[in-house]
């Protein structure tokens, strides 16, 4: 931390230059205050040479500070930005024509700089990716260290959701053949390093809308504060007493009834949030996206991995009339040997586990293993004569009937009950006879229901998606605790979901990793794709997240709210000091024309000099205080927005007009027990 603080106070130097400050009117307006003031220390201005020092020293203070707070929170995602610098750097690229050359050894050496989109490279084990890209051919395990900080390795392969690949991480097994989807200087680690850095940040909406508010209020205490010194000129000449102002109250005075603690710290809470979201391993590719995640109000969720652990598993064996337990179990199992997969693998262990049946040694000769397709949503084994296979219930059911078998309607009732429960069942068929059914199960993750809970309270609507029947959708959407779901859904109906929400008004974040997901994906508000899912959702997404947890969405809202939350605490805080900074320092400055005003002096501050003096040092020494505040964010509540809007008025509110009363007092007896 120490090394970002000095980067910091180099940079709030720097950023004194007049183009950086136009880019805050209201502190542009504090950074024109202060020159004025500089040169009315070299010219008779009415009032003692200390005090208009005074005031200039604290002016330039007060953009100091502004900058700081700015320069810490850009600092904080610096370091990540040069480490992911030190990952992007020029390798050697084998470029190919065809996939084919790599068998024939026909590699051209180029700079991974002179990579075009759409060339095809040649990447071995040990190597690193020189640009991101499609994998076309080959399977291996790479390195994301670089960019995910997670040391263990990932399985990249060409087709399905895991193909896309990132330049900068490395192959670290086997081969791949990459097809080039980005031109050199935009690519995803060029776009992570620009938005870690800052310098693609572009103002939101609400940032905006907040901007003007803070530039109108300014316009309207500068058109007040001008007409200050004409105004008491001519009133000190008709009562015949007291002193018009001089230029430097007037402009010291001007900065303290600004809103200049909001418009110092605006840019720092909006850089804050981008950073907390990045210690989550999340890149948002703009501000907007990570504002509208505060804003949403209709999360989309996938079922597997989100709200369930993603594997299903065997539970039970259901057997038919006729049928033992033990006799399913072991065609289940011999029928599972060769499916890989999670629930594949529990089904051997279910049947190991109640049986004490073992996995079997084969001759070559004497089996046949089937293997899952999309095609024909089976698998299976012929072993010793015997057609044994598993799949879905209407693809088992199908393929019985088309074989002149019987399925039986015990069958279709167990099916049934297991979907009404939640459950995925799988048929299983030995030579055309139905024996069972093993009944696959969703577990629901720990903690998702009062996650859920906690969003409803926040007026958030879940809704879970999934390729489950309606049945069994409902089931898992009733025990996860979501409010609603979408059954057998397709990229389509995905889609028009979303566009229901969003006619009637509504803000929608969705998750996806795949191909399929990317229409829905660009159409939601907020749309966090998973890094290891395919180029087509990377680019439909404006959030990537690096750890591919479709979880994270939930955590992600809750960022977007603590960023929205926190501006909303600060600017209460920054007008609530305006207005108690008005009604303390006012009646000092005119009690000397109109004396009766000397009854509204109700701190008893000392003279007009040292209130505003003590309202200017409070107004700069303020914006250091709170800026821990902006950078952290203030505590995260999940109530609904009009229980945060009280809470913020009460503490915020209150505590922004009670703090400038005792501090500017406190200030101001220093400051009389000085010059006296």
């Amino acid at each position: 931390m120490k090394k970002i603080y000095t980067w910091a106070a180099a940079q709030a130097v720097k950023k004194l230059d007049p183009r950086q400050q136009m880019k805050n009117p209201v502190m542009f307006v504090v950074y024109v205050g202060a020159i004025m003031s500089t040169v009315l220390c070299f010219v008779h201005s009415g009032v003692p040479l200390w005090f208009t020092i005074a005031v200039t020293v604290f002016l330039w203070l007060t953009l100091l500070f502004a900058n700081f707070a700015e320069a810490v929170a850009e600092g904080r995602g610096k370091a990540q930005a040069d480490s992911l610098k030190q990952a992007k750097k020029d390798v050697t690229a084998y470029k190919i024509s065809a996939p084919e050359d790599v068998a024939k050894k026909k590699f051209v050496e180029v700079a991974s700089s002179d990579l075009k989109k759409g060339d095809m490279v040649y990447v071995p084990s040990g190597v690193q990716i020189p640009a991101d890209g499609d994998v076309i051919e080959g399977a291996a395990s790479v390195d994301e260290s670089a960019i995910t900080g997670e040391s263990a390795p990932v399985i990249r392969e060409s087709g399905g959701d895991r193909s896309a690949v990132t330049g900068g991480t490395t192959v670290v097994s086997d081969y791949l053949v990459i097809r080039v989807t980005s031109e050199n200087g935009k690519s995803f680690l060029d776009k992570m390093i620009a938005m870690v850095e800052g310098t693609q940040r572009k103002k939101t909406p609400n940032e905006i809308g907040l901007q003007i508010f803070l530039i109108t209020l300014t316009i309207i205490f500068l058109t007040v504060t001008i007409t200050l010194i004409p105004f008491t000129d001519f009133s000190s000449v008709l009562a015949g007493q007291g002193e018009p102002l001089s230029a430097v109250i007037v402009i010291a005075l001007l900065i303290c009834l600004a809103p200049t603690t909001i418009g110092a710290l605006i840019s720092a809470i909006g850089i804050a949030g981008m950073s907390r979201l990045t210690k989550e391993n999340v890149i948002a590719m703009s501000g907007r996206a990570i504002e509208a995640a505060g804003d949403v109000d209709v999360l989309l969720l996938d079922k597997t991995g989100t709200i369930t652990l993603g594997n299903r598993r065997a539970s039970d064996f259901l057997p038919v009339d006729g049928v033992t337990e033990k006799q399913l179990a072991d065609a289940a199992q011999l029928a599972s040997l060769a499916d890989e997969t999670a629930e594949g693998r529990s089904i051997v262990i279910l049947a190991k586990e109640k049986f004490n049946l073992r996995e079997r040694q084969f001759r070559q000769s004497e089996v046949k293993f089937v293997d899952f397709s999309a095609q024909t949503r089976m698998s299976g084994i012929d072993y010793r004569g015997d057609v044994i296979r598993k799949g879905a219930a209407d693809t088992m059911k199908k393929f019985v009937t088309e074989n002149g078998g019987n399925y039986p309607q015990q069958c279709e009732n167990i099916v049934a009950d297991i979907a009404r429960s939640g459950g995925t069942p799988l048929v299983v068929v030995k030579n055309n006879q139905v024996m069972g059914v093993v009944y696959l199960k969703d577990i629901v993750k720990n903690g998702v229901q009062e996650k859920f809970s906690d969003m409803r309270k926040m007026g958030i609507k879940t809704i879970m998606i999934t390729g489950d029947n309606p049945l069994t959708a409902a089931a898992i959407a009733a025990e996860a605790g979501v409010d609603d779901f979408l059954a057998e859904a397709t990229p389509e109906n995905k889609m028009n979901l979303i566009k229901e929400y969003q006619e009637k008004g509504h803000l929608v974040a969705m998750t996806g990793d795949g191909t399929n997901d990317a229409p829905a994906l660009a159409q939601a508000d907020v749309a966090m794709a998973m890094n290891t899912g395919t180029q087509a959702a990377k680019e439909a997404g404006n959030m990537i997240d690096l750890d591919s947890s479709p979880t994270k969405l939930l955590q992600v809202v809750q960022i977007g709210k603590q960023l929205l939350m926190t501006r909303g605490a600060l600017t209460t805080f920054s007008i609530a000091n305006d207005i108690a900074k008005y009604f303390a320092v006012i009646p000092v400055l005119f009690f000397g024309i109109y004396p009766e005003l000397g009854q509204l002096n109700i701190m008893g501050l000392g003279s007009p000099l040292t209130a505003i003096l003590s309202a200017v040092i409070y107004n700069a020494v303020i914006i250091v205080a709170l800026i821990p505040l902006a950078l952290k964010g203030v505590a995260y509540q999940e109530k609904p927005a009009s229980q945060i809007l009280r809470h913020n008025l009460l503490v915020y509110g209150v505590g922004g007009i009670v703090a400038p009363f005792i501090f500017i007092k406190l200030i101001d007896l220093l400051l009389s027990a000085i010059i006296l």
